[in-house]
């Protein structure tokens, strides 16, 4: 379908386009298409010129999908801050726990690590499963087989009875866990318009601390329980998540990027009507658009393969996605997953402790929310950049707060500051992190990079989760606040790269993107480059 005949924007004849872009020398029927390239034209045009809230009020169908398919993120997270608790949980501890003094116990470093490991190195292995299937099935049915595949999986840890099953069960649980973080910030970057990418992509981090203060509570009230139910009951609510889960993504529309990729155009135009595009010339000109970059990523490569994210132009990109993944732990954000216990090692006796892990998680949905806004106003860099400076800053006071004569000031003043790290990071860091990496990926390839980068992520987090419990175990080194040194150290070196390393992608599309690193434009130029709207390379 052709643009309005009142539209500004028109097109150069076919001999005029072939000798102004190269990428026209294959002939291409998409590209040599005079409707679809005004449509092209005019539908990214509309999406640079639309505000958020226009944007949201247009698309409020686009919005909810893709939060519900970030939602999936939230397993993980239950997960993973339940592992945290566990450990300070006075039954769990007395089961499975050393003796330390009299009277009281503690899960030795070895368990401590591979409890929260386990599910890491499984997740590692569903990210490399994601992709492919993923370019076969697409998203939501690959989504689906993990939602099934994890109702399965819990009962492996909801009926251990020893540690090594229940690490068992954490390990067979992280399969589908890495399905969902690889293929919910691709969906959910590709289902909504450019001014939205950013608020849609952060509300994974929310899930995280949605996971988060569902953990606390539920631990909160369960933390004066003498009996296995106190960790049991909490496992079983994990199955509170994935039926519902399959039955809304069961319903949700397939990415119109994926469709398109596959030839699937009709259906791709089905799915823009079904996210929120009701105006059929716009819906046509966001088909257009979507095979324009389809066309022109094709015509560099062919069928993607895990090779091809190392090779040329991809190689940087797929560098900036694993690096902004593997940041996700240096920052302190660690701290956060096991908080309850941080703050029973800064001296916060234990039912306190729980009381501020709760705290400690409802300030980070409210960091999430605020960070859908801190998107529309200042850039990926700015954000990541000035947050991570922040918690560098905050790391350091901690670790002098626990280096002076301690009482209990310095106890409140070392959990105060743990919070405020775990505040920064969920409302800069975090969400951004997944922002850029959704953003950074060529479309072509963007299944296997977000795979391939939270694989990085994983290596990264694994020893880190070892030196974690390591610093902060009675039976380890004993740091407690100390560990701010060593996080405000790595939080130095994330920031250093992205100032060289990390572009700003706000307000591109996918085709600005892909032009601006195929042109091989420095990171620190990214925003400032000017594109013409009908480069094609």
């Amino acid at each position: 379908m052709a643009s309005d005949t009142k539209s500004p924007i028109t097109v150069e004849p076919h001999e005029k386009l072939q000798h102004a872009d190269h990428v026209d020398r294959h002939e291409s029927v998409v590209l040599a298409n005079a409707d679809v390239m005004n449509d092209a034209y005019a539908g990214e045009n509309r999406e640079h010129a639309e505000g958020m809230w226009a944007s949201i009020k247009a698309h409020p169908w686009a919005c909810f999908w893709s939060f519900i398919m970030c939602f999936t993120i939230v397993m993980e997270s239950f997960d993973m801050f339940l592992n945290g608790n566990f450990v300070a949980l006075l039954p769990f501890q007395r089961k499975y726990g050393v003796l330390v003094a009299e009277g009281k116990f503690a899960i030795s470093t070895k368990w401590q690590s591979a409890l929260f490991q386990s599910g890491q190195c499984g997740a590692f292995v569903g990210v490399f499963l994601a992709g492919p299937i993923t370019n076969r099935l697409g998203y939501r049915w690959t989504t689906l087989v993990g939602l099934m595949l994890m109702n399965a999986t819990i009962f492996v840890s909801f009926f251990a009875n020893s540690l090594g099953l229940l690490v068992a069960g954490q390990a067979l649980e992280g399969v589908p866990w890495g399905i969902f973080i690889a293929n919910s910030p691709a969906y959910a970057s590709e289902v909504v318009p450019i001014v939205l990418r950013g608020a849609t992509t952060a509300t994974l981090q929310m899930s995280w601390s949605i996971g988060g203060i569902i953990v606390a509570a539920v631990t909160y009230g369960f933390n004066k329980r003498n009996d296995q139910w106190a960790w049991r009951i909490p496992l079983a609510l994990q199955w509170i998540f994935p039926t519902p889960l399959m039955i809304l993504i069961f319903l949700a529309p397939e990415s119109p990027w994926w469709l398109v990729r596959k030839g699937h155009k009709e259906k791709a135009l089905r799915s823009l009507n079904r996210l929120g595009t009701k105006d059929p010339q716009h819906a046509h000109q966001s088909l257009a658009v979507i095979e324009r970059t389809v066309e022109i990523e094709a015509q560099q490569g062919g069928a993607p393969t895990l090779l091809d994210l190392f090779k040329g132009v991809d190689l940087r990109r797929t560098t900036i996605i694993c690096l902004m993944y593997a940041s996700q732990n240096f920052a302190g954000n660690l701290i956060a997953n096991q908080a309850t216990f941080f703050f029973e090692q800064a001296g916060i006796n234990h039912n306190r402790a729980f009381e501020l892990n709760l705290i400690n998680s409802c300030l980070g949905f409210v960091a999430n929310a605020g960070s859908w806004w801190l998107t529309k106003w200042f850039g990926r860099r700015t954000i990541y950049l000035w947050g991570t400076a922040v918690n560098i800053t905050f790391l350091v006071i901690l670790g002098i707060c626990a280096s002076v004569k301690q009482n209990s000031g310095t106890n409140y003043a070392q959990a105060i500051l743990g919070i405020l790290i775990s505040f920064v990071y969920a409302g800069a860091m975090g969400p951004i992190s997944y922002t850029v990496i959704a953003e950074t990926s060529s479309v072509r390839l963007r299944a296997l990079s977000t795979g391939v980068g939270r694989a990085a992520y994983y290596v990264a987090e694994i020893p880190m989760i070892y030196l974690a419990s390591k610093m902060l175990n009675t039976t380890g080194w004993n740091l407690a606040g100390k560990c701010g040194y060593v996080w405000g150290g790595t939080a130095l070196v994330c920031w250093i790269g992205a100032y060289f390393g990390l572009p700003e992608l706000k307000g591109r599309s996918y085709r600005e993107i892909d032009i601006l690193f195929n042109r091989g434009v420095s990171a620190r130029k990214f925003k400032s480059t000017a594109l013409d709207v009908k480069d094609n390379e």
